[in-house]
């Protein structure tokens, strides 16, 4: 469970937008998605490996 502490005088907002952080941090509405429907395995490493490709460059650009 997501839990926040809310300080004294502190905005709602900003401890809304602190659960809401934390929320997307756990994965949960990704794993949601993704169990929506299949996905062949093939398609996932085929994925996998082209978001390692991806991020491979992007390193490599940084240095």
């Amino acid at each position: 469970m997501i839990v926040v502490s809310v300080k004294e005088g502190e905005n709602i907002e900003r401890a809304l937008k602190r659960f809401k952080r934390k929320f997307e941090r756990t994965g949960v509405v990704k794993e949601l998605r993704a169990r929506q429907q299949f996905d062949k395995p093939s398609v996932l490493k085929r994925l996998a490996k082209e978001h390692a490709v991806y991020v491979q460059k992007l390193r490599t650009t940084e240095e």
